[in-house]
């Protein structure tokens, strides 16, 4: 009897040290697939690098002007615009905003409009979806006298040191 109660308390010892042995090995697995996944993306984003590398300079020869161009790329921007929404431009400010360490440098444009609702809001969608890399940060309408509106837009384009 002796003999069969030592061989249960083996074997049923021996059993929980079974199963919790295969439960290490299946989480090892499982947790080496993970690994493996993760490994197999970071080598595929390492192998896109040079590919990003390359559009990213091709955006930029394509949509970010250089500096000495900004101002006027900027009023040409805003005249041309206007003119293909029917609006009337009655002011623009710029405010060149370059940190060191960027690479590349904001040039805030500040635009004030008057017009109809419908043609300040295609102002504001043209100039956002322009070719250049600009983006448009805030505005705000005000009642005109006329019937019309104003607009008071605000903007970032980013430029090339």
């Amino acid at each position: 009897v002796l003999d069969v109660v030592v061989y249960a308390v083996f074997v049923f010892g021996l059993g929980h040290r079974i199963m919790a042995a295969q439960q290490l090995r299946d989480g090892l697995f499982r947790h080496a697939r993970t690994q493996e996944k993760r490994i197999l993306r970071l080598e595929k984003f390492k192998a896109s690098l040079p590919d990003a590398q390359e559009q990213l300079e091709q955006f930029e020869q394509q949509h970010v002007p250089m500096r000495r161009r900004g101002y006027s790329r900027a009023a040409q921007l805003v005249r041309e615009v206007a003119q293909e929404s029917g609006v009337q431009v009655s002011g623009v400010a710029y405010k060149l905003d370059s940190e060191k360490n960027q690479p590349l440098e904001r040039l805030a444009i500040t635009v004030s409009v008057e017009g109809p609702f419908r043609s300040l809001v295609r102002f504001a969608h043209a100039l956002e979806t322009a070719d250049d890399f600009i983006l448009v940060r805030d505005f705000n309408f005000q009642p005109r006298q006329n019937g019309n509106l104003s607009m008071r837009l605000t903007s970032d384009l980013y430029l090339l040191p």
